[in-house]
């Protein structure tokens, strides 16, 4: 039984820069096909133009001017099927600079660091502008998104990237971004006003936790994104020793899907393992500090062997068992 065409939805509103049209394919934007094998490929329609495989070619005429959501054939039998790419879909084929921060991490970020319309938010660095796409979305046009990146040739590559998905016109960028070359560290306290949430991804977030703590407004957010064990243990300890935050909250995410064919429903071969670290904590109120933990730490957990940021309520390390006046057994 065939379909009845649905009658054309209106395009998002251009104010909203939500980076989505609905409506027919259009002249200058992006499609993503994928081939009966599963391979993406991703390009720009072009009147005229042709996109060429190991199945043959297809010409973006065919595409232009259809909703979609078809399948095109290719001159060689090959079959495909067309969307617009979802913002998860764009971020993981777009170029890089720096690595980007997987969409699984990105929604973790906008969910629990709370990242709502109209917030004004802080990230450094800002990489190859993945995770900036999904806090413009999230602040929208009446919020602040203000990325530190100490490479040129990094925010050069994340400008091409988030103008390229909210299909900026010529010479300008999302009203609400503000993408400035420098150290966060001194960049951060040149900002007018405070702001209400702060993302740290970076090699040595701790060393910025005083300048977000300066700036943060109470009940604020910083979230740390850190890739090794050293990292999340510096930023939590760190974050515990400053005592104007929270207890800080670490935890990762890991993404596997499923096999589901009739009777044979199991865990797929792919999965999305560890990709990093993620670390928030509140910021307290001026003076204010958090109630003192009741648990004790674990045997060893701040022995000799530990080096890092030590809190202050812990008790003095033992001497050495066995030592005599001058050191030695």
């Amino acid at each position: 039984m065939s379909e009845t065409p649905l009658p054309t939805s209106p395009d998002v509103p251009a104010e909203a820069w939500s980076g989505v049209h609905r409506g027919p394919l259009r002249v200058g934007e992006w499609v993503r096909l994928i081939d009966q094998k599963g391979r993406k490929h991703n390009f720009e329609l072009t009147a005229g133009k042709r996109f060429f495989s190991n199945k043959g070619h297809l010409d973006h005429d065919e595409m232009i001017g259809r909703d979609e959501g078809f399948t095109v054939t290719s001159s060689a039998g090959g079959e495909y099927l067309v969307f617009r790419p979802l913002l998860s879909e764009f971020v993981v084929s777009m170029p890089r600079g720096a690595a980007v921060v997987y969409p699984k991490d990105a929604a973790q970020i906008v969910a629990l660091a709370d990242i709502y319309p109209g917030a004004r938010v802080v990230e450094a660095g800002a990489g190859s502008g993945a995770l900036t796409c999904s806090l413009l979305r999230a602040v929208g046009p009446w919020g602040r998104v203000t990325s530190f990146e100490l490479r040129e040739e990094f925010a050069e590559v994340a400008k091409r990237n988030v103008d390229q998905f909210f299909n900026a016109p010529e010479g300008s960028s999302h009203p609400a971004w503000d993408l400035r070359l420098g150290d966060l560290k001194v960049g951060l306290l040149e900002l007018e006003g405070q702001v209400d949430r702060i993302i740290l991804d970076m090699l040595d977030p701790w060393n910025c936790i005083d300048v977000a703590a300066e700036k943060l407004v109470p009940g604020g957010i910083v979230c740390a994104y850190v890739a090794t064990t050293t990292q999340l243990s510096r930023v939590v300890e760190t974050l515990r020793v400053h005592g104007g935050f929270t207890e800080p909250q670490p935890w990762e995410s890991l993404v596997r899907d499923w096999h589901v064919e009739g009777l044979a429903v199991r865990p797929g071969h792919k999965m999305i393992g560890h990709t990093a670290f993620l670390v928030t904590a509140r910021r307290m109120a001026p003076g204010e500090r958090p109630p003192r933990k009741t648990r004790r730490p674990a045997p060893g957990a701040y022995g000799r062997d530990y080096t890092g940021p030590r809190p202050s309520d812990l008790p003095p390390l033992p001497e050495p068992e066995g030592e005599g006046q001058d050191g030695v057994e």
